[in-house]
């Protein structure tokens, strides 16, 4: 399961796994590459917990600018999605997809795990565990398990708003509409 590389900002760090990016400043040479979850760097103190893709205090205020954009621009509006596939979606629908994918870190899935809880056997089968919803810090590029502090409901619950359903465009305008009949004349 891959949980990054479908958008520009996501294929610089994931194609530098393959090609790190180098440079030689004054002779001391830097390499930057792509680290799905754990640092392998000394640089910023170590392993800091400000390392991997998956952060949903920035996915979360991605998806949200989508929406309102969607209600800006309409449904007109369209961008590919993913970049370089040739599918054009317009903006409250990108916002979706990055919603479900977001999503699926949390969900079962086809063998009834959870990606979050990655490798651990007992917190993917155990019944007092498997149904325990850690918020992880931040998450694994590559299998969306949970990295850092197991205990960050103030951003990674963020989750729950992802979940909400949300109402429909239609319900929407017709709420905007619609009046009771009583205050009709």
């Amino acid at each position: 399961m891959n949980f990054s590389a479908n958008s520009e900002c996501e294929r610089f760090p994931k194609n530098t796994k393959k090609n790190p990016f180098n440079i030689n400043l004054n002779n001391t040479d830097y390499t930057v590459k792509y680290t799905p979850a754990e640092s392998d760097s000394r640089l910023f103190g170590g392993n800091s917990n400000w390392r991997g893709p998956i952060w949903f205090p920035v996915n979360f205020l991605i998806i949200e600018s989508l929406q309102r954009f969607f209600f800006y621009y309409s449904p007109d509006f369209l961008v590919e999605y993913p970049t370089g596939s040739g599918n054009y979606l317009n903006l409250d629908q990108i916002a979706d997809a990055l919603s479900k994918r977001l999503a699926k870190i949390f969900l079962k899935d086809e063998n009834g795990n959870r990606p979050f809880n990655g490798q651990y056997p007992r917190f993917q089968t155990d019944p007092d565990f498997k149904d325990y919803i850690l918020f992880y810090e931040y998450f694994h590029g590559d299998s969306g398990r949970g990295v850092g502090a197991s205990h960050q409901t103030g951003w990674t619950g963020l989750i729950a708003k992802i979940l909400m359903p949300r109402f429909s465009k239609k319900e929407i305008a017709e709420s905007e509409t619609e009046m009771p009949e009583e205050t009709k004349s």
